[in-house]
């Protein structure tokens, strides 16, 4: 049963660019609407110089929307901005319905799709750090009457703490203990990593847009079938698979969580411990959905991410995808630019080509047979080299591993086979 909803957005000579409200973002929040669960009965658009300081959209439209509310029997409505905690509360108020705005409406989505540890931990984090500067908006009413009145609210009396003090030092307490645990989830990450780099295995890191076509090219490219839904936000836990990209060289290619505008800040920090991933990779996809109209702005989104994330320095391959729903023929070429479509396969064998220059460039696979003295070798072996096999007879070890030029120059003497 989807639950009905108004969708409200502002555009304010006072607001920066990327905040205003406008067709293109309404659109997109009633994309995220519909993965939350949700039905979209009506949207409301507001141009005034600047936020109206209690209702936000200002009181004639917001009586807009409440009959918008009533004809249509809605339950919700969803502000395409950030509201503050007062102007939330007195929305709510107004319009009789629960009211979120854009970051609460994407947490919901967060919480829905979180299967790992890891992803749960990263919702309830950023669940509370959205929650705690709200308190003080949800308690107001009670410190008003505490104030204007000789009596005080239930719970508001007395020498100990008021409730919303007690609240605050309870959710500060969670976030500690949240962020604690994420550190551990971290630390075995990091543990994770270094074993992997200890076998030299490279990482490509899918990033792109929500809903840009991330996990059906990872499906493509690897042979999986992870879940790859038209929704925003599919993925939200990272999803790691191995694809072979030369008869020497095989990688790890992990998807993550698509970026989108308007992204609050407190959200990125919470699911730094997922997109960190992109700052160990040794190369980035940067999905694009060729077929959007937006996608030169959805592109500037991610650019300015990957920055705030401090991956930029780090090679990159732009594939533009959906190249089958696109009308024109022409679309971006060059170096480091790829045309693909991942559903029909289109353009995946150029893709491996320039993922393989870039990773696989003087890589080989060698057979080495060590005698027995020289087994100390086998540990540098295991750090600099991704060891496929390996076979103990009596008088040698036998190792089948891929290596750089520089490993293959120290092993020179023993390698039987170069491929």
């Amino acid at each position: 049963m989807y639950e009905r909803a108004v969708l409200a957005g502002l555009s304010a000579d006072s607001m920066a660019d990327h905040e205003r409200s406008d067709e293109t973002s309404l659109a997109e929040l009633e994309a995220l609407l519909q993965t939350a669960g949700g039905e979209c009965r009506g949207i409301v658009i507001q141009s005034r110089p600047a936020p109206d300081p209690r209702s936000f959209i200002g009181e004639g439209k917001v009586k807009e929307m409440k009959a918008l509310i009533e004809a249509e029997n809605c339950t919700l409505a969803v502000f395409d901005n950030e509201l503050s905690p007062s102007q939330m509360r007195a929305l709510s108020e107004d319009l009789g319905v629960k009211v979120l705005d854009r970051s609460g409406l994407i947490l919901d989505i967060f919480a829905q799709r979180a299967r790992t540890r890891e992803g749960k931990l990263q919702v309830e984090l950023a669940q509370y750090k959205y929650l705690l500067p709200r308190l003080a908006g949800m308690w107001t009413h009670l410190e008003r009457q505490a104030a204007s009145g000789t009596s005080s609210p239930i719970g508001t009396r007395g020498p100990g703490e008021t409730q919303l003090e007690t609240d605050r030092r309870h959710i500060r307490r969670k976030i500690q203990k949240l962020e604690q645990e994420l550190e551990a989830v971290r630390k075995v990450r990091s543990t994770q990593r270094r074993l992997r780099e200890k076998n030299s295995m490279p990482v490509v890191a899918l990033v792109g847009y929500t809903n840009a076509g991330k996990s059906t090219l990872l499906n493509k490219l690897t042979g999986s079938n992870i879940s790859a839904n038209d929704r925003l936000f599919d993925t939200l836990d990272t999803t790691t698979r191995r694809l072979m990209i030369s008869e020497t060289q095989e990688v790890l290619l992990s998807d993550t969580v698509g970026f989108i505008r308007k992204l609050p800040h407190h959200l990125i920090e919470a699911f730094k411990a997922t997109l960190e991933e992109l700052t160990y990779a040794d190369l980035l996809l940067h999905v694009i959905d060729a077929s959007s109209p937006d996608w030169e702005q959805q592109y500037r989104v991610v650019e300015g991410l990957i920055r705030e994330l401090g991956a930029e320095k780090t090679p990159r391959i732009d594939v533009y995808n959906k190249v089958d729903k696109c009308a024109e023929s022409i679309l971006p070429h060059g170096e480091n630019k790829v045309a693909v479509s991942a559903l029909t396969g289109e353009g995946i064998e150029e893709l491996i080509r320039r993922i393989n220059e870039i990773i696989g460039r003087e890589n080989r696979r060698v057979t080495v047979l060590l005698p027995y003295k020289s087994a100390a070798l086998l540990e540098m072996l295991h750090r600099e080299a991704y060891v496929e096999k390996l076979q103990y007879t009596d008088e040698h070890i036998i190792v089948e591993a891929i290596c750089s030029p520089e490993t293959y120059g120290k092993l020179r003497e023993f390698v039987s086979e170069v491929k």
